[in-house]
Parts: structure tokens; C-alpha cells; sequence
């Protein structure tokens, strides 16, 4: 479910538009999300005399219709909690049922099948003492209403939607910069597996990598293994993250050695055609690389690149690196910047990787996906992202919190303060423990050339002295605690509650 308390960021105060009746509203619908709501019951508040757009709520259409009741009070009452959170409880409602047909089915058998849902969304709200003021299902390309009785609006075989771009709201927008970024399933499918002949090699290479990493957690020492894996985790993303800022052509392939002729024996065709200037080959940008300053023709093609810049064993060793809580806590850190974007992009091809029967291991790179999206500004997909986080792991905590935090319309910069000050006192504490450990070893000469001198006494002391020293790693305090010099423990895999 989604929600938002603001009006989507885009337009002004200043850049105001008035909606007149169904058609108006069901093309504003996109603007509002940010991305055609396929398959998706939508609720938008309204506030005050003129009916301002507020806080709304998305969540996917029941296909039972015995979970329509229970939907249509879950959503009623987030869409007033979250508004009360934020001091403007809305004062009326506008409800858009959007769902493609079936097969065999046409716009209106759509809306026909969701006429009990509308009902039951209109006696939620109502019970709750917000009035419904429109409820609209969109299917097909056509738009019914279900309150307006004038046939001449609102026909009962649906009216055609508006032409794509040909609105005030869509030149409103496009005016304030607002993109819609395709219909929902698009969005989506951006974060799952694709298919085909690679699935069975990233399941190979998943496989390998839990017989190869799960035992090095479980089996160090004093969690020594649990940190090895974190740190060889965060040494490869940064590498990636590198790559996917300055990608490296492919070296070109030398071609194949041909006997040479001498020119005497050619004729003068061939010798002309021999001595004229070859085509030029362009390889420092190959099809399907993204290089910057040049941009693909589509997202596909795009996540098709990214795809190609991870190998199916890199990705395997980073989706379950990241199933422990303080590597992906440290791999948020990557946030802003080039840092930031590219990270996006990694956390979405491992989302992609996560295949049969890896789905829910996708919660955390889901996650990071949306915290990252969230960050850097694309809040539609930051919620779309989370989304998909919560139905591969409900319980995923991290997930939960970033997705209210969302929805409740909260500014992300207090996490991204919190992050960096976690960053900059494990980087301070990294550069006082080789000062730390250089003082131990100068110390040490002294104490072993003293060791006879010390006599009986000195088994007390010299346990003492062990003991302490035992206490100073080589690394320093920051070898081992990724945070700021404080025990930090990492969930294990198996325990939801410690995410």
C-alpha cells in the first residue's frame, strides 16, 4: 500500500489547476502516482471548500472478493490515520478502481465485477464520516463512474480516456517537470527475475555461494567469519559501483589471419579495393553498455546493460553478503551522488537475480532499492520498490519502517544524517587503530627483555599485561565492529526479527 501526505512534488502553489468532473480526474490519476496504477485500488483525500488533492493510499485489487470488506476498511482507515498524523484529516474522497480485463472481457465487465468493491470502499469511508465524492474505475482505455447518473458524462458503456499528453494536467506537469514513468507493471517487473536461460545459471551460482559463504558465517570464531564475509561483501559492491561508473569496453578481437597475397597477383579491382579506406568500428561504446553521456534507447535496454556488467557468481556473492543486517546497513551509506545512482542500479539487477528459490532473499536488495530511490528523490519507485521488499518478507523490518516513513511523507535527510555520522565515526575510529596498533608493538621489546626481571611476581603481572593486550587487536576496534566502536551484531539469515 501506498500513501502519500503531500501533493505530488511538482507543481507550485502557484501552478494551480481545476479538475471538472470524472474525465479530468482519471487523467490526473498518473500525475497524482507518478506511474499508471494497474491492477489497483487508489483512495485520494480531499481538503478543504476547493477539494485540494492530499494524502492518498494505493494497494493491489483483492482477487477474492471475500478480502474486498476487510481491504476496504484497511483503507480507509490508513488513508484518515495518516492524515490526522500530519494534522489534515481529509474531508472527502475520490476512489479509482484501475484494472486491466480479463480474457473474454471488456472494460464494462470489469466494472461491473467491481461494483460490490466500490460499494463497500463508499460505506468505509462513510462510517468513518468522510464523505465519497466520485469513484471511478478505469479498464480498457474507457472510464465509468460510479455516482454519476448523467448518461451524457458518464455513459454507461464507458468513455474513452484522454489522448496521452493532450490535458491541462499533462501540460501542467510536464511544464513542472513531473514524469509519469509507465503503467505500474512496468515498474515492477524492473525488480523481478525476467526469465529465460540465464535463471538456471544465477540459480547454480547462488547455490555455490550459500555452500561456500553460510558455513563461514556459522563456523568463525568470535564472529570472525560473519566479518570476513561483510568485508569482502562491501570490497566487491564498491568495485561494482565502480565499474558501473566508468564501465570498461570489451578489448576488440583480433581478427582472423588471412594468407597475404602479393599485390603483383591481384588485379586492379581488388588492389584498388584493398588500399581504400575501411568503415571505422566504434568500440569504445558496444550495444548494450551504458557509457556516459549516452543514453540507451529504452529502459530495457538499460537494465540489459547493467545485467551485463555482473557476472552471475558476483551477483550470488553479493545478494547473500547482504542478508546480514550490518552489511546492508553499511551498503545504505551509498546514497548520494554518483555513489547514489550508481548504487540504484546495482541494488536492481541483484533484485533481478533473486530467482527460484531465492525470492526472499530480494527483501534486502528491494529494500535498498527503495531507501536509495527515496534518497535520491524518486519516490515512485522508492514505494514500488518497498513494496515488493514487504510481499518478498512481510516481517523485514527495515523495509517496514522505510515504507511508513514514505508513505507518512517524512524527509529522508534525517536518515541520511544518521548514516553519515555512522560513517565518518567508523572512519575516525579506522584511522586511530593503526596509531593503536603501532604503540602495542613498541611496548613489546620492553616487556619480554624485562621477563627476568619480574621473578615470581611477574605471573601476576604478566597476566594482567597479556590480558590487556589481548584486548588490542592489529586492526584496532574497528577491525572487527563495523559501527562507531560499539558492539554491533549482525543478524543471521534465519532470524526475520533481527533485520
Amino acid at each position: 500500500m501506498n500513501a502519500n501526505r503531500h501533493e505530488n512534488s511538482g507543481p507550485s502553489r502557484t501552478q494551480q489547476i481545476t479538475l471538472r468532473g470524472p474525465a479530468e480526474l482519471a487523467d490526473a490519476l498518473p500525475f497524482m502516482l507518478g506511474f499508471h496504477p494497474t491492477d489497483s485500488v487508489v483512495l485520494v483525500g480531499l481538503h478543504g471548500e476547493r477539494g485540494r488533492f492530499g494524502g492518498r493510499v494505493r494497494l493491489g485489487i483483492p482477487s477474492s472478493p471475500r478480502e474486498w470488506a476487510s481491504t476496504a476498511d484497511h483503507l480507509a482507515e490508513c488513508l484518515v490515520e495518516g492524515g490526522a498524523r500530519s494534522g489534515a484529516r481529509p474531508d472527502g474522497v475520490v476512489v479509482f478502481l484501475c484494472q486491466d480485463p480479463a480474457p473474454g472481457e471488456t472494460g464494462r465487465h470489469v466494472m461491473e465485477r467491481l461494483r460490490p468493491f466500490s460499494q463497500r470502499l463508499r460505506t468505509a469511508c462513510g462510517a468513518l464520516d468522510i464523505p465519497v465524492y466520485e469513484v471511478i474505475c478505469i479498464s480498457d482505455g474507457l472510464y465509468f463512474s460510479y455516482c454519476c447518473p448523467d448518461a451524457r458524462c458518464c455513459p454507461p458503456d464507458g468513455t474513452p480516456l484522454a489522448l496521452s499528453g493532450t490535458t491541462v494536467t499533462a501540460a501542467t506537469a510536464a511544464y513542472a517537470g513531473m514524469q509519469v514513468r509507465g503503467t505500474l507493471r512496468d515498474m515492477e517487473a524492473r525488480l523481478k527475475p525476467a526469465g529465460g536461460p540465464e535463471e538456471e545459471e544465477q540459480r547454480a551460482a547462488l547455490d555455490a555461494a550459500a555452500a561456500s559463504i553460510v558455513p563461514r558465517i556459522l563456523e568463525g570464531s568470535e564472529e570472525q567469519g560473519r566479518v570476513n564475509v561483510r568485508e569482502e561483501t562491501l570490497r566487491l559492491a564498491r568495485e561494482i559501483l565502480r565499474r558501473f561508473a566508468n564501465p570498461k569496453p570489451p578489448k576488440p578481437q583480433k581478427p582472423p589471419k588471412t594468407e597475404k597475397f602479393p599485390e603483383t597477383a591481384m588485379s586492379p579491382e581488388t588492389r584498388a579495393a584493398s588500399k581504400a579506406p575501411k568503415p571505422s568500428v566504434n568500440t569504445a561504446n558496444p550495444p548494450g553498455v551504458t557509457i556516459s553521456g549516452r543514453a540507451l534507447a529504452d529502459t530495457s535496454e538499460r537494465d540489459a546493460a547493467d545485467d551485463a556488467l555482473i557476472t552471475p557468481e558476483e551477483a550470488a556473492t553479493l545478494i547473500l553478503g547482504l542478508q546480514d543486517r550490518v552489511t546492508r546497513d553499511r551498503a545504505a551509506e551509498w546514497m548520494e551522488g554518483w555513489e547514489g545512482t550508481a548504487a540504484l542500479r546495482l541494488w536492481r539487477v541483484l533484485a533481478r537475480r533473486c530467482v527460484t528459490p531465492y525470492q526472499e532473499h530480494a527483501a534486502a536488495p528491494l529494500t535498498l532499492v527503495g531507501w536509495t530511490a527515496w534518497s535520491t528523490g524518486d519516490e515512485p519507485m522508492a514505494r514500488v520498490a518497498l513494496g515488493l521488499a514487504l510481499g518478498a518478507d512481510p516481517e523485514y523490518v527495515f523495509a517496514q519502517l522505510l515504507h511508513q516513513a514514505c508513505n507518512e511523507g517524512l524527509d529522508p535527510e534525517s536518515l541520511r544524517s544518521c548514516l553519515r555520522s555512522e560513517r565518518d565515526s567508523r572512519t575516525a575510529s579506522e584511522q586511530i587503530a593503526p596509531v593503536s596498533s603501532r604503540r602495542v608493538r613498541m611496548r613489546a621489546p620492553h616487556r619480554q627483555g624485562t621477563r627476568s626481571a619480574l621473578g615470581r611476581a611477574g605471573r601476576q603481572t604478566g597476566t594482567r599485561d597479556r590480558r590487556a593486550a589481548a584486548g588490542v587487536r592489529p586492526g584496532g576496534p574497528a577491525a572487527d565492529r563495523p559501527g562507531n566502536g560499539s558492539p554491533r551484531h549482525g543478524g543471521q539469515r534465519g532470524s526475520r526479527s533481527g533485520r
